[in-house]
């Protein structure tokens, strides 16, 4: 290995955000990348992978006791749960078990990048205060990205290393098998729509039609990530990352059927998660009929994201601004940003 090469490890590496940060920094000669995940991946000579269950500590700190070179930790991976409280204990003691692991063995550890959200602002929960701005007052827990910031500024305080956290809206871009990826949604029930001959209607509440949102392209949360991890005044700060724009349902909605050569309708509430349960027939007869990429339909879509998405009767924005201050001026827009995702999906054949 190359001594002056910076050493990133990537927690989560095969889901949509883990999965595009370590696509970015594979095209920087001056990294090299370890990706850890359930799932071992195929290592090239830019990438090599690690399969840990990050749940485990006693893995942890034995698949990871040879990585003494490790300069960056970027944290990514989410542990699913039914109940916000659930989510705590097991995405907690994840992050714990990866830092207490390399801490001791990498003494050359600089930075540690935390992955968060907008739910540190309570989005989740209901109509907050818009636009969110990272000085925000916390909410009442449970709440699993506070309580994972709280222990990085509590374990960092005499440290050498700094820490930083990437609030990202929802994220757009290609992860098979994730469970928070709208685009998927979107692309496969328009897809189903189309062969069944029917109009894409909008199938969240009616009060999420007209509200405006955001995105965070997953390429540009890449390039953010590493950004704040690599900037010195970027050291123990948290920043919204978003693609810059804002958007309704209303008026883009036309815009992605189109694509997809559909006419519109008048929205209808439907609970995906139900009325999508019976469709895997449906799924694998496309996949015959359009000779598309043998994929199960569990890896195609969450539909119960979808539903988490299309239920938001609020607006949905944060304030970027503070990562534009500190130096960070990339955008994305969001209508193109779509568009290169179908385009993706269509290219790799997992949909027609």
């Amino acid at each position: 290995m190359n001594e002056n090469k910076k050493v990133a490890l990537i927690a989560g590496a095969q889901g949509v955000i883990g999965l595009n940060l370590l696509e970015y920094l594979s095209t920087k000669d001056d990294w090299e990348i370890i990706g850890l995940s359930r799932r071992e991946g195929v290592s090239t000579d830019k990438v090599s992978y690690i399969a840990v269950d990050l749940l485990n500590p006693d893995d942890c700190r034995e698949k990871l006791s040879g990585l003494s070179r490790v300069t960056h930790l970027f944290y990514t991976a989410y542990q699913d749960r039914p109940t916000w409280a659930e989510l705590v204990e097991p995405n907690l003691n994840m992050l714990v078990n990866v830092v207490t692991a390399i801490e001791k063995v990498a003494t050359g550890l600089q930075h540690v990048s935390l992955m968060q959200g907008y739910k540190v602002y309570g989005a989740h929960l209901g109509p907050f205060k818009t636009p969110a701005r990272e000085s925000d007052a916390e909410h009442m827990p449970p709440e699993f990205n506070v309580d994972q910031q709280k222990f990085l500024e509590q374990q960092q305080k005499g440290k050498n290393w700094t820490w930083s956290a990437l609030r990202p809206s929802v994220v757009g871009g290609f992860g098979l098998g994730n469970p928070m990826n709208l685009a998927m949604v979107i692309a496969v029930y328009a897809s189903m729509s189309k062969e069944l001959g029917i109009p894409l209607r909008f199938p969240g509440k009616p009060g999420a039609y007209d509200k405006l949102l955001e995105m965070t392209d997953a390429g540009l949360l890449a390039k953010a990530t590493v950004w704040a991890a690599t900037d010195p005044n970027c050291a123990n700060q948290a920043f919204n990352i978003n693609n810059g724009d804002l958007f309704r349902w209303n008026d883009l909605w036309p815009k992605l059927a189109s694509y997809f050569d559909l006419k519109t309708a008048a929205p209808l509430p439907m609970t995906l998660n139900v009325i999508m349960a019976d469709k895997e027939k449906l799924w694998d007869s496309m996949i015959k009929k359009h000779g598309l990429a043998h994929t199960s339909y569990k890896d195609v879509s969450s539909w119960t994201f979808g539903d988490f998405v299309f239920a938001w009767d609020y607006d949905m924005i944060a304030d970027g601004s503070k990562a534009r201050r500190f130096g960070f001026h990339e955008y994305v827009d969001t209508e193109k940003m779509f568009y290169s995702i179908f385009d993706d999906l269509r290219n790799r054949k997992i949909i027609p």
